[in-house]
């Protein structure tokens, strides 16, 4: 993260993957592997870090208000 208030490109590059719809199974964790050169589990832990930063909200509100949304609901069923 940088102290500019902006988000890296890996960060954009993991909310526009977030945003994005899949053809199947397999192929986001194919992409992520190839496009991003990072494993799905660092992908995602990237990614819940991003739910909670103001940047990733302000970068993406459309994709960080669903996720939040989504985890939420996740909670709430535990």
């Amino acid at each position: 993260m940088t102290d500019e208030g902006r988000l890296t490109a890996t960060e954009a590059a993991v909310l526009a993957y977030e945003g994005r719809t899949w053809p199947g199974p397999g192929a986001k964790e194919r992409a992520i592997r190839e496009g991003l050169g990072m494993t799905p589990v660092r992908y995602y832990q990237l990614l819940n870090a991003l739910m909670d930063d103001p940047r990733a909200l302000a970068h993406a509100p459309g994709t960080v208000n669903r996720l939040r949304r989504i985890r939420e609901a996740q909670r709430a069923r535990r």
